[in-house]
């Protein structure tokens, strides 16, 4: 598999394989995906579950969630691979995890990325400690929270309140994988998978553990890969043995587009590349979790500022249709200003606001669907010439309603040396 990972990286046909893969896979029906009344749960129009292998709902008049089981035979190994719940079917997501008796949840996403929702808020913060989901009749009580640098753990309670039974889960939440990117190095993502692995959750006396991102096929079927790929290794003894292309094409019969990049397709291989050392005894997982820095601080998430709008190069005023709602503050600003280096500064920090997202942007860029799109990243050069337009400091230009030092004490004269020729006239004549 190295000598294989090796010439595909030398020739550089990623894309290519991965096309093949798309084009190898299979079209099933998916007539329930699309009835009137499921559109307003599924995330996207286009990443619906097959017939044959979607999760069936037993509570309510209406059986449908977007979520597919994935069983693989000969791993043992089952999977529901599903969406991020949106806001009306958080009750319908822990509905299918109490019926289909999963201990685990795995959350491969962040609930905003690139100021776009990609998934609801489906479990309680720690502030609130539980939250109860009248539709399906359950409450969820967070117990424990375990962070780590680029994931946590946490232990929740769920309850099924028409029974008044409770039962454990566990949520397996990884915080720093890009959207259509992929983990930073082998390491960590390897370190995450053991974590899950050792809890017990992706046993076969356990029911089939939950994986969900955005859409429920990139990074999700990224995961469902790379572990049955090691599984199989380890039943059959004999690595050479797994092909990554064939199981990836046995999954897609489950759930379409499970891979959605080429990167992603690539990183695969790595990682179990990686994982394959650890089976044959080359590496241990206490030198993963060393490289993995598990035990640093998490990094903030922060999005960076937008890039500054278009200047008149007249005037250097902003273009009021693009920030309608910045446009007192900064009026405000050019009024009271006299062009202060940090006044001007201060104007940048205001003008360089985040926008909220336009309707619809979370259908747009949120993630491809089974449709491949090439996004291109701007270039170090470009990088550096946007941040130089941004820190140039703006001359200063006169503003209104202010007199200059000069015409003031040219007024300041005048007025006294009227003043002074009524006061002689009225005395001396």
């Amino acid at each position: 598999m190295e000598a294989e990972f090796r010439e595909i990286d030398d020739n550089g046909s990623w894309s290519a394989i991965y096309q093949e893969i798309r084009q190898q896979s299979c079209e099933l029906p998916c007539k329930v995906a699309k009835l009137p009344e499921n559109k307003n749960r599924n995330r996207y129009r286009d990443v619906s579950p097959f017939d044959h292998s979607r999760i069936y709902l037993q509570l309510g008049m209406n059986d449908y969630i977007n979520a597919s089981l994935i069983t693989i035979d000969e791993a043992k190994r089952n999977y529901i691979l599903t969406q991020g719940p949106l806001p009306n079917t958080c009750g319908n997501f822990w509905e299918m995890v109490w019926e289909q008796r999963s201990r685990g949840v795995v959350m491969l996403n962040r609930v905003i990325e690139k100021g776009s929702v990609k998934c609801a808020q489906y479990w309680p913060h720690r502030e609130e400690r539980d939250a109860i989901f009248e539709d399906t009749n359950f409450k969820l009580t967070l117990i424990s929270e375990d962070i780590k640098s680029y994931y946590t753990v946490r232990q929740l309670e769920l309850e099924n309140l028409s029974t008044q039974e409770t039962r454990e889960i566990l949520h397996f939440h990884y915080t720093t994988w890009p959207d259509f990117g992929v983990p930073e190095s082998p390491a960590s993502f390897l370190n995450f998978l053991f974590k899950v692995r050792e809890s017990g959750c992706l046993n076969s006396d356990q029911g089939p553990v939950v994986v969900h991102c955005s859409a429920g096929i990139g990074r999700s079927g990224t995961f469902c890969l790379v572990d049955t790929c090691l599984l199989l290794m380890s039943i059959r003894k004999d690595p050479s043995s797994v092909s990554i292309r064939d199981v990836l094409l046995e999954m897609r019969r489950y759930r379409m587009g499970l891979i959605q990049t080429a990167d992603q397709l690539r990183f695969s291989y790595l990682a179990v590349i990686e994982g394959a050392k650890y089976i044959k005894g080359d590496a241990s997982l206490q030198e993963w979790k060393e490289l993995s820095n598990e035990e640093d601080d998490p990094p903030e998430f922060t999005p960076p500022p937008p890039l500054p709008p278009p200047r008149d190069p007249h005037n250097c005023k902003v273009e009021p249709s693009f920030f309608p709602e910045n446009v007192k503050i900064i009026q405000q600003m050019e009024i009271h200003s006299l062009g202060t280096s940090q006044e001007s500064e201060l104007r940048k920090r205001n003008v360089a606001a985040p926008q909220p997202p336009p309707a619809g942007a979370e259908q747009l860029d949120d993630h491809m669907g089974i449709v491949d799109h090439t996004s291109k990243a701007p270039t170090k050069s470009q990088q550096l010439e946007t941040e130089e337009a941004v820190e140039q400091p703006k001359e200063s230009s006169p503003v209104p309603g202010t007199w200059s030092p000069l015409l003031t004490n040219v007024c300041l004269c005048t007025a006294l040396a009227l003043s002074a020729y009524v006061c002689y006239r009225a005395c001396f004549h």
